[in-house]
């Protein structure tokens, strides 16, 4: 190998590559990757929370759109229409950006109430057929309005925000060009760690809540395939009794806020204030969960969560994040795999703490059921895609690496 290859740099694993230094001042008119992905993520939230638990389907012998006849329901509260308007009005934003260049201003502010009828009309369409739903022509309306009310506010900053304002300049000096999904997946961590956990940001423990569905006779027979020292039967206690439990849940915390801080500094540029951005991100986390935890709470507690090992580990997770802003993209990648893959191991193997019981009996289950079964589902499945996206990215980084090296 020449000694100019030797001094070369370790490959990185963002999609733009090498091109951090070359990001233009002005940017052509291309469409907005990242408004269409979150868009489409948008529009899969309102799904899931319009027809969540999707159990118990039946049919009461009416058309799915019969209840664009009836009058408006007689008991409704400012809550219920309030919620509805919100509830639509990012879906109206996020079209109206979705669909530039190719519509603006008024044509794009038509086509995002269009969209957002029909998709409210839909969802109304199907609660007919769940016996928890109530298909609700004020609910069409209000969706509508939301949706007509976030386009009209979002159309006239839809420029300066995707093609000559100070925000899309930012986007493009601070982040790289092509981490759009990386950036979404990253913003969705403070949400992830809305649901009560046993061990604070203690995500990802679908693997246990599927074991825990088998029975005895099943179980056994997948025990029966594992060695005896890896039984887990036996393996969580002898785990948990290797430390105190303050400490565990230091360890769980640490490695979680870690892994999921150096994963959000992937998609950064070296000029980017790296450590501001992991404040923020941290800062966000804290309010989500203080906030989630005060309106579900039915003591109304905003840090019930906050233990002395949970704190523990928030401090050290926040230091080692910034010091893994140092090291190259590519170890930071292999740092954050390291620790998610950790941190999902001890979830899943560790007993549940006791106490954890009490913090359940605490949270209003029944209360915006869709909200809570959207925040498990984000909690199990946010560690695990997050795992996926590193680990695809570092055997990426492997692979051009190797074939380098052949070429040389």
């Amino acid at each position: 190998m020449s000694g100019d290859s030797a001094s070369r740099p370790p490959p990185d694993i963002s999609p733009s590559g090498d091109r951090e230094a070359r990001a233009p001042e002005v940017l052509p008119r291309h469409a907005s990757t990242l408004s269409r992905q979150s868009l489409a993520l948008y529009a899969a939230l309102i799904v899931y929370g319009s027809w969540y638990p999707f159990s118990g389907w039946r049919s009461l012998g009416l058309g799915p759109f019969a209840y664009l006849g009836d009058p408006f329901p007689r008991y409704w509260t400012a809550f219920d229409v309030i919620t509805n308007v919100l509830g639509y009005m990012p879906f109206g934003a996020l079209a109206v950006l979705a669909v530039w260049p190719r519509c603006r201003g008024l044509r794009a502010v038509a086509l995002a109430t269009l969209g957002g009828t029909l998709l409210s009309s839909v969802m109304e369409a199907v609660q007919t057929y769940l016996p928890t739903r109530v298909a609700s022509n004020l609910d069409l309306a209000t969706n509508a309005f939301g949706a007509l009310l976030g386009a009209a506010l979002a159309a006239p900053f839809t420029g300066a925000l995707l093609e000559r304002g100070f925000l899309r300049r930012l986007r493009f000096r601070w982040f790289e060009r092509d981490a759009g999904a990386l950036m979404v997946l990253a913003a969705l961590w403070p949400f992830a760690t809305m649901f009560p956990a046993p061990r604070l940001f203690g995500m990802g423990d679908w693997p246990r809540a599927i074991w825990q569905r088998f029975d005895a006779s099943m179980q056994d027979a997948v025990l029966a395939w594992t060695p005896a020292g890896w039984h887990l039967r036996v393996l969580p206690d002898a785990l948990a009794a290797r430390l105190p439990e303050s400490d565990w849940e230091a360890l769980v915390t640490m490695l979680n806020l870690f892994g999921a801080a150096a994963f959000a500094s992937l998609s950064m540029r070296e000029r980017a204030p790296r450590a501001r951005l992991i404040v923020l991100l941290l800062a966000a986390t804290v309010v989500v969960k203080a906030g989630a935890t005060f309106l579900q709470s039915q003591s109304g507690l905003l840090f019930d969560w906050a233990t002395p090992g949970a704190l523990a580990g928030l401090v050290w997770g926040t230091l080692a994040a910034f010091l893994a802003l140092r090291l190259p993209r590519t170890a930071r990648a292999a740092a954050a795999t390291a620790a998610l893959a950790v941190a999902l191991v001890l979830v899943n193997l560790l007993p549940v703490n006791p106490y954890f019981d009490v913090v359940l009996a605490d949270w209003r289950q029944g209360r915006y059921l869709h909200f809570n079964g959207l925040a498990r589902w984000l909690a199990w499945i946010w560690p695990w895609a997050a795992l996926g996206w590193t680990a695809f990215s570092l055997e990426r980084a492997w692979l051009a690496r190797r074939a380098r090296t052949r070429q040389e």
